[in-house]
């Protein structure tokens, strides 16, 4: 299931919330394509997404959740990727996940 919360994380003059799921990453990337969110808004385990997209999220099926809850979800669906596994790309300064 897709799950979002509460757009509170400010960032370039806007707020954002996040997007997971609890399934899988492909269910994720699907939602977040059918959303409309740009691949570069994936950061290792979650959709950054502006305030405004949230409704539509909702609309499409995405339930609330609070940013506990989906830290949570994440870990318990083995699907949470902390910032130490992470190192950024030269090419585009998302993360990606090291290997080893």
């Amino acid at each position: 299931m897709i799950h979002v919360d509460s757009p509170v994380w400010p960032a370039h003059g806007r707020l954002w919330a996040h997007l997971v799921s609890d399934v899988s990453l492909a269910e994720l990337h699907a939602f977040a394509e059918l959303l409309g969110a740009p691949r570069r808004g994936f950061d290792r385990d979650h959709y950054d997404i502006p305030a405004e997209r949230v409704p539509v999220a909702r609309w499409l099926g995405a339930q609330y959740a609070t940013s506990r809850d989906i830290a949570r979800m994440l870990r318990a669906a083995g699907l949470r990727i902390p910032k130490h596994l992470t190192r950024a790309t030269p090419a585009t300064g998302s993360g990606r996940r090291v290997r080893g």
